[in-house]
């Protein structure tokens, strides 16, 4: 098989011309002869660079607003053709078909268009053809053609010509052409995704998901299991977009725990200073309060041992008060929508804590896809961008919510989105009290949760339990009266749930027996 490959000529279309007139004067100083398209062959004649434009090679003009302008059997038979097969190099010599040893090629910006919310037509007109065209042409090709997609790998083509009398290695040449598929596979990802929106086609008979590179991973969930993190190119705001200014690279589980975090603490974006701490993708402590201090106190005091090497996010930039807080006990990464040079100069000091910010929070009520592998296939699913008002909820019991449990009520119930089923959540005050989640039974997470509660407030000194005087949020109805009585027990006042269970009248009726007030949401977070 051919290894090194020597090349003579380029075609170079790019819509990023980053660091191209760089590579192109790099290679016109090792003889290469170039060709280009448009806007590109006029940026590098202006250069000063000798160009051949590629209606000269096809001898027809670009056409059709561009639309027509490569797609020709002198660029792609010069893409295609195999040098060591005879009949192909006679086709050549017979139509005139110069080889083309090297194509720079980048893709009409089509998912910064969608990003940017352009109209239907323009996203049209930002789909490439000529391109994916060329690019799997040369990428099939590739043990005579190398291809370049990205200006990443303009500075790796130019050490290995550098490094091979101008030539490039099949290993080189195959590992562009996997990245030039890659690409190519994402972009039609993207354009089969945006489609099936612009036409509410919610199961299309193919479905892509794609993604690019953010960083190699050291493992997994698990030191065997070997992993990498990708970004999707929606610029939502979260672990994906933000700026770390210290610490260890993130893990899996770190990123993983990121993004529950920051997600959580978004739903309160306009609420006051609140803060949110997360142990294994759960919430181990939740609240607000007058400061951002204060927030982050009072969800340490819901479950301080959970919260030993947990994640912390914040709604409100880092100050320098509370990062001396967060010092106090061993934290693993905390977010925020910035922090202050104060706050940074504390945490400093302390070299395995990483900080990230971000430009701003989340939009909790965007739209949005999810998706989970299972054997066989995924399943894809609408993220759950759910949310309530009190006006949605419907009061069931003989008494309704006073003003101060309905305020804690709406806040246990976005708690209750980011909690694994089956999860029980009490609050009182604007911060959780108790939190079990993930059990296999209902029952089973309301007492954990109760006695978490009972085991803090003993630590903190308290003679009753936390829960006292607090309401209940289930995220799925309660199929029995068991697990109301329960959270009555522990000291539940008033609580808010899905309803919908065939045994609804028997849990009102618990409900009412107890002096309860209950609210049904009619909607439910159940979190796999």
């Amino acid at each position: 098989m051919t290894n090194l490959v020597p090349i003579g000529r380029a075609l170079i279309s790019v819509s990023d011309k980053s660091g191209l007139l760089d590579l192109a004067r790099a290679l016109a100083a090792r003889g290469v002869e170039l060709i280009s398209t448009g806007g590109t062959s006029g940026m590098l004649r202006t250069a000063g660079l000798t160009v051949r434009d590629v209606s000269d090679v096809t001898g027809f003009p670009e056409m059709m607003d561009g639309r027509v302008k490569t797609l020709h059997p002198n660029v792609h038979g010069a893409l295609l053709a195999l040098r060591d097969d005879d009949e192909h190099l006679l086709a050549m010599a017979a139509h005139g078909i110069e080889p083309i040893d090297l194509l720079i090629v980048n893709l009409y910006p089509f998912e910064e268009t969608v990003a940017k919310g352009a109209d239907h037509a323009t996203c049209i007109e930002n789909i490439d053809i000529g391109g994916p065209a060329m690019i799997r042409a040369a990428s099939k090709n590739h043990r005579f053609v190398t291809v370049l997609t990205d200006p990443a790998d303009y500075q790796p083509l130019l050490d290995q010509m550098a490094a091979h009398g101008g030539a490039t290695t099949l290993a080189f040449r195959q590992k562009m052409a996997l990245t030039a598929y890659s690409r190519t596979a994402a972009y039609d990802a993207a354009v089969s995704n945006w489609l099936a929106g612009e036409i509410g086609e919610t199961a299309p008979r193919y479905r892509s998901f794609a993604g690019k590179l953010a960083q190699g991973l050291r493992y997994g969930e698990n030191p065997h299991q070997g992993a990498a993190f990708y970004t999707d190119g929606s610029k939502r705001e979260g672990v994906a977009t933000a700026k770390q200014w210290q610490g260890k690279e993130l893990s899996y589980n770190n990123i993983n725990d990121t993004d529950a975090a920051f997600e959580l603490v978004s739903e309160f974006a306009g609420a006051g200073p609140a803060c949110a701490i997360i142990k294994h993708a759960n919430p181990c402590g939740v609240a607000t309060g007058a400061t951002l201090e204060e927030a982050y106190a009072r969800a340490y005091d819901c479950d301080r041992t959970s919260a030993f090497g947990g994640i912390v996010a914040l709604n409100r930039p880092l100050d320098a008060a509370t990062a001396e807080r967060i010092t106090e006990i061993f934290t693993e990464v905390v977010i925020a929508p910035g922090a202050s040079d104060e706050a940074r100069a504390i945490f400093a000091a302390k070299k395995n804590l990483r900080l990230l910010t971000t430009a701003g929070l989340a939009d909790a009520r965007a739209k949005g896809t999810a998706f989970k592998q299972v054997a066989g296939g995924f399943l894809v699913q609408d993220r759950d961008a759910g949310s309530l008002t009190a006006a949605d909820l419907k009061v069931v019991t003989k008494r309704a919510p006073t003003e101060a449990e309905m305020a804690d009520l709406l806040f246990a119930w976005k708690v209750a989105k980011h909690v694994k089923s089956n999860a029980i959540i009490y609050v009182k005050d604007g911060a959780t009290v108790g939190v079990g989640a993930g059990q296999m039974s209902r029952i089973d997470s309301t007492r954990i949760a109760a006695r978490k509660s009972q085991d803090m407030a003993e630590a903190l000194g308290l003679s009753t339990p936390l829960t006292r005087g607090s309401v209940v949020a289930s995220d799925a109805f309660f199929p029995f009266a068991d697990g109301l009585i329960a959270a009555a027990e522990a000291g539940a006042t008033a609580i808010i749930q899905p309803g919908g269970s065939m045994r609804d009248d028997e849990v009102i009726a618990a409900a009412d027996a107890a002096g309860l007030a209950m609210v049904f949401t009619g909607m439910r977070h159940f979190r796999h």
